[in-house]
């Protein structure tokens, strides 16, 4: 069976140029030219990547992504637009993105990232990948943090940046290869998203006083588990 990506473009031309790329690389694509669309396609077909604009007509691709995470945290979400701003990227990251890219776009570049998260997905984790962090049960392989409340769905990216956290407790992780770690580069702007992933972290972890994540402010993060 093909592996199968959902596009949301609503530039035809463009929306056609994605595609056929897409499927000469031997993946299937559903192709949409607006959210509404998008988001009822989303809801009868299982998808291994989805690709969104931000703008889109009848549903914006900000409200998609805000549906698309309802339902489910871990399908890989990458925004293709022509928004570069740093507010807009911003808001993707904080509303589920799992990556962002700005046209005008390389084809390698776009078939290099689907590719990562791809073979990200077919690597088998076993089922004892679970890590006690303070009173949360981490349950990698299933993207779930378990508090004494109710378990919080993690995206794939908060969990590659908690995993990291977790296996390297009271040290010092420099900014750069934390981003080199789980987004595959350190520029100026990824920087800025590690900061929200980070503050994400630190709201789910809030219950258990024990745990942190220390800020060395210009160097990097520390993540503490206080003894009892």
């Amino acid at each position: 069976m093909k592996t199968k990506l959902l596009v949301v473009e609503d530039d035809a031309a463009l929306g056609f140029i994605i595609k056929d790329n897409l499927e000469l690389k031997g993946w299937e694509v559903d192709l949409h030219a607006d959210g509404e669309s998008a988001w009822k396609a989303f809801r009868e077909q299982s998808y291994a990547v989805c690709l969104l604009d931000i703008m889109l007509p009848k549903k914006d691709g900000f409200a998609l992504i805000e549906n698309i995470r309802k339902v489910n945290r871990q399908v890989p979400v990458l925004f293709l637009t022509a928004r570069a701003g740093q507010k807009d990227k911003l808001e993707a990251f904080k509303r589920g993105a799992d990556d962002y890219i700005t046209k005008p776009f390389s084809m390698e570049e776009l078939f290099f990232r689907i590719g990562v998260f791809l073979r990200r997905s077919e690597v088998p984790v076993s089922v004892s990948d679970k890590i006690q962090l303070g009173s949360y049960l981490f349950d990698v392989s299933n993207l779930l943090l378990q508090g004494k409340g109710e378990a919080i769905r993690l995206t794939q990216k908060e969990v590659d940046l908690l995993k990291l956290f977790a296996a390297n407790r009271e040290q010092l992780l420099k900014r750069e290869d934390i981003l080199k770690a789980v987004w595959g580069d350190d520029d100026y702007f990824l920087g800025r998203s590690l900061d929200v992933f980070v503050s994400k972290l630190r709201k789910y972890l809030k219950e258990d006083e024990r745990l942190e994540i220390l800020n060395q402010f210009g160097v990097g993060f520390r993540f503490t588990e206080k003894a009892r």
